[in-house]
């Protein structure tokens, strides 16, 4: 092989220019000819190239430099088509399109019945334009004179020895009997009384007995003499009357090519195959009928698999593609386009059909768009990352907000089998975005399969915006009054129950699914159960590892009692044992004082030397702040505006009215049980005598009336309050009245320390 390759480049470097580079020899039959796989210089494409060696096969000169001329100058779809060609002295090369010897596929009986009967009847109508339009004679018609292209097609070459009827010095009648196994495939008269015989004969004799020989050889796998012509082994039924005549040993009798063609066209006969019809059907697409569209794409579901791959790829796929794009072919020329994608490679598809979705995605025909998201499952693994994310998605989801239902849910559907193609930042931006708008679509079911489509790309959420999307979302859903909306609004809580927080599962989750566990619908109600169980187990477990309590422990100064608010472990450990302790101690802190005035007759208790302001002030105090600190729900988490809260507001409004915390917060802002300021008022006085109250009560109605009658230069009262006298008379009034109670209800409240709890409860 080095040799014959080092042979070639050095006859080239002597002779004319030849733009192609030779590659692997093809191994072929017995022939006048060394096949090459080469490729072109210019752009690298595919080519084979015949290389015929002047010098070593001088006697067979004649062949090559006829095969050369019937080459150049007979053209049709049956003929290997030649790209260029270059004769020298001492060689002769022709370059054609990329074929292979369909001796392979006949060795390794790679061909199905149906693919060979389309190759028979490719070859059969080259034979009949060979014989009726060109006037001529192949006369070397056998399994190495065929040739398989890229496209699968079967195409003759051999024309070694082809030759007009009209020339009575055709190159047939002298150089007949030296093309290379001529004797094994020659029909019996030239047998017996050698190539002049054709002059009295149909000239198409020749021909169609090498026709039914080559029917039996790629049938059978090989042929070894005149005694197998006309055998029916392994020969389809319905072909065997038609090839008996072919193969018959008297010319006069035989049936002409063309003649087998009608025979076998005809309906329910042998050449009556989809691929056939689709064969002939596809070449005159563009200038059908849209009603023989119709019928003609319709035809292309009942092809099967074992169908050559490389016809589809090269021939049917090409023209489909231009069909759909110019001529009107729809929907069904896309599916089967893609239908054909799946057997192409990777290289193959990138380069083919990538771009031809793109284009298509950007059609804005309904019915196509349709096509191509049913088929999306189909190509989305091999489509290009970066391409579904930058040029096919913002296609698609312009049918999202299509005004046809039918494209608004099968984009919403294309979700699914797009989303591990797509970015982060396209998912929690672009996409939520509009998922926000079909969760509020005018079509219910709609809305459904939207719910449905969170739940399951919920993982594929960021995980800083994922449960605040998502309970913005089901809880919308929720309240939705189509039935199936609430339903897989559950479900998909129920499946996304572990993207929530314990604190979102028990404050934010769990309150919107109790309503629904007396919902008007039994499937509702079964489900919110469900949900709610899966929420209570999640929050039981949590729980279950939270610390007793997150108050300080208990702390004795000086071996006194403990502080009054301070739950103790030998306290009541019920529901309400917290409150009632806070409330008895807050009660036996002023039980001296309200005792004397309640019960006169009572006897007068004894004086209790009352603690040093440092002991009170604590004991008054810490109370309220441990309460709050102990009952007040933890503070609301500061947000902040951000691209994620924005989707979420898309899905549903802001939480309006949940201030279950600010609720906590304000019911401590007032104690009715003695406050703060009651103490430090009674603590005053104390501080100015010497001896603290015992048996007498503080006399809260005179030191009012005393404050309303000091002279105004005494001490400035703020600011809007100096103004005349009148407005201090009435407040002596109030304060003549005997009643505690009153005077007590008529403190100010303007000091912050006031819990407010008796007005709380």
């Amino acid at each position: 092989m080095d040799f014959l390759k080092s042979a070639v480049a050095s006859a080239m470097a002597k002779g004319p220019p030849f733009p192609y580079t030779f590659g692997d020899i093809v191994d072929i039959d017995e022939s006048i000819w060394t096949l090459y796989n080469g490729t072109k210089k210019e752009d690298g494409s595919n080519c084979s190239i015949f290389s015929f060696d002047i010098t070593a096969k001088r006697s067979q000169l004649p062949l090559a430099k006829n095969a050369l001329k019937k080459l150049r100058t007979l053209r049709h779809p049956g003929v290997i088509k030649v790209l260029d060609a270059v004769e020298t002295e001492t060689y002769i090369y022709i370059a054609t399109e990329r074929v292979v010897p369909l001796r392979w596929h006949v060795r390794r009986k790679s061909l199905s019945p149906e693919t060979i009967k389309w190759g028979i009847h490719s070859v059969a109508r080259t034979i009949k334009f060979i014989n009726e339009d060109a006037s001529s004679i192949h006369g070397s018609l056998k399994v190495g004179s065929v040739y398989t292209s890229e496209s699968g097609e079967w195409k003759l070459g051999g024309f070694d020895v082809l030759s007009s009827i009209k020339d009575d010095e055709s190159i047939i009648y002298t150089y007949g009997g030296i093309v290379p196994d001529a004797g094994r495939y020659a029909p019996p008269e030239l047998a017996r009384g050698g190539w002049d015989v054709i002059k009295k004969n149909p000239h198409s004799a020749v021909d169609a007995y090498n026709l039914g020989v080559l029917l039996f050889e790629v049938f059978n796998g090989d042929y070894q003499g005149t005694d197998q012509a006309g055998q029916t082994r392994n020969i389809p039924p319905t072909m065997h009357s038609s090839y008996k005549r072919l193969c018959n040993a008297n010319p006069k009798a035989r049936i002409t090519t063309g003649a087998f063609l009608d025979q076998g066209s005809r309906a329910g006969s042998f050449f009556d195959s989809p691929l056939i019809r689709l064969t002939e059907g596809i070449d005159n697409l563009d200038i059908k009928t849209a009603e023989e569209k119709e019928e003609f794409l319709t035809g292309l579901d009942e092809l099967s698999d074992d169908f050559p791959e490389e016809f589809f790829k090269m021939k049917v796929m090409p023209e489909l593609m231009k069909s759909a794009e110019f001529g009107g072919g729809g929907p069904k020329a896309i599916g089967v386009v893609l239908k054909i994608s799946t057997k192409l490679s990777n290289e193959d598809f990138d380069s083919r059909v990538t771009p031809f979705v793109v284009r298509m995605f950007g059609n804005p025909d309904r019915a196509i768009r349709v096509c191509l998201l049913d088929n999306l499952h189909v190509m989305i693994d091999r489509l290009p990352q970066k391409i579904v994310n930058d040029k096919i998605f913002p296609l698609i989801s312009t049918g999202f907000t299509d005004v046809a239902p039918v494209v608004r849910e099968q984009t919403l559907k294309s979700v699914l089998v797009i989303i591990t193609k797509l970015s982060d930042r396209t998912i929690n931006g672009d996409l939520l975005k509009q998922l926000a708008k079909t969760a509020n679509d005018e079509q219910p079911g709609i809305r459904t399969n939207t719910t449905i489509c969170l739940g399951k790309i919920a993982k594929n959420l960021g995980t800083s915006s994922r449960s605040k999307v998502l309970i913005a979302a089901f809880t919308r859903s929720l309240r939705d009054p189509f039935v199936h909306a609430r339903n897989a609004a559950l479900m998909a809580l129920a499946a996304t129950a572990e993207y929530f927080t314990d604190e979102d599962s028990a404050c934010r989750v769990l309150p919107v699914i109790t309503p629904l566990l007396i919902d008007k619908e039994k499937i509702i109600r079964e489900a919110a159960n469900r949900a709610a169980d899966i929420y209570l187990q999640k929050i039981r477990k949590a729980a279950a590892s939270m610390p007793d309590s997150v108050l300080p422990p208990p702390q004795a100064s000086d071996g006194s009692t403990p502080r009054m608010g301070t739950p103790q472990p030998t306290e009541n450990a019920g529901w309400a044992g917290w409150a009632i302790s806070s409330f008895t101690n807050k009660l036996s802190a002023a039980a001296g004082e309200m005792q004397a005035t309640s019960t006169p007759s009572a006897v007068p208790p004894k004086p209790v030397t009352s603690p040093s302001s440092e002991t009170k002030k604590p004991l008054t105090s810490s109370a309220s702040n441990l309460h709050r600190q102990a009952v007040k729900s933890p503070p609301p988490t500061v947000s902040r505006k951000s691209s994620s809260s924005a989707v979420a507001e898309s899905f549903w409004p802001a939480d309006d009215g949940d201030d279950g915390g600010d609720s906590w917060g304000d019911m401590g802002d007032d104690d009715g049980f003695g406050g703060s300021e009651t103490t430090e008022a009674s603590k005053k006085p104390a501080a100015a005598s010497a001896t603290p109250f015992a048996d007498e009560e503080p006399d809260f109605a005179g030191w009012l009336a005393a404050q309303s009658q000091k002279k105004p230069g005494a001490k400035a009262l703020p600011k809007g309050l100096s103004k005349s006298s009148t407005a201090k008379k009435p407040l002596a009034k109030p304060a003549a009245k005997p009643v505690i109670a009153k005077k007590i209800d008529m403190k100010p409240k303007e000091t912050e320390d006031d819990d407010g709890w008796g007005d709380g409860w």
